[in-house]
């Protein structure tokens, strides 16, 4: 319905729709993401030029939207330790222990604009089958002696999309640099190895993201290269990434 609506309506106009609970969600590779009532879930639209930061950069959408979703938990008074973090590409993680949300784009490019598809989906208030934003709140309360308010889903679909849309206006006005510490301060990555290739392939350290959104590793003897995911997703149990 979506994808029908977003080219009859005005260039001004924004467009979001919200599911209470989603039974066909698309995921990453033909995957099927199925979502209970306690979720987030929202597909947004946004126009992107091709001729400006952002739509030279399309693939940096993506970890945008998973730094938007982080922010609205921990950029609350109160929850800034909340321990809420991005997994590149596109996953919500508490630590690097849980996944509990992620993110899919899909773009389609007319003229000089790109008309971008942002799924988006989080656990709020759902204990299984991993664990939820709730409950990290609750687990902080417990060893902090915090009285923090649980958070709707409501509400933190809401505030993703405020900041993503301050972060994209960033990111057209001063390109990666502008987004980039703030994305640091938050992905598990930082430091991390990684195998190549294969379960047997060389290790490398990450270092980072490139321009193109792409991973950097440092492979000992051939200096800094970008990779992509492995086909499906980055294997945070076998660490494998494979050179573009």
């Amino acid at each position: 319905l979506i994808g029908r609506l977003m080219f009859e309506l005005p260039e001004e106009m924004g467009l979001i729709a919200v599911a209470v609970r989603q039974t066909q969600g698309k995921g990453r590779g033909g995957n099927v993401w199925l979502s209970p009532v306690g979720c987030a879930l929202s597909t947004l639209h946004i126009s992107i030029p091709l001729h400006s930061n952002l739509g030279q950069r399309i693939p940096f959408i993506q970890h945008l939207v998973s730094l938007a979703v982080v922010e609205a938990v921990r950029s609350l008074p109160g929850y800034e330790d909340i321990e809420l973090r991005v997994k590149w590409p596109n996953d919500i993680y508490y630590s690097d222990l849980m996944k509990l949300g992620g993110v899919l784009v899909s773009s389609t490019l007319i003229e000089t604009t790109f008309h971008i598809l942002i799924g988006f989906g989080f656990n709020v208030n759902n204990s299984n089958p991993t664990i939820c934003i709730n409950d990290l709140i609750a687990k902080f309360n417990k060893e902090e002696g915090t009285e923090l308010k649980p958070l709707s889903a409501d509400c933190l679909i809401a505030r993703t999309v405020t900041v993503l849309e301050r972060l994209i206006e960033i990111f057209q006005e001063k390109g990666p640099n502008g987004v980039l510490p703030q994305y640091y301060k938050y992905w598990i990555h930082s430091g991390k190895q990684v195998r190549l290739r294969d379960e047997q392939g060389p290790l490398a350290w990450i270092v980072g993201i490139d321009d193109y959104g792409y991973l950097q590793v440092h492979e000992e003897g051939r200096g800094v290269e970008s990779v992509h995911p492995d086909g499906n997703s980055f294997d945070m149990l076998r660490n494998l990434i494979v050179p573009k």
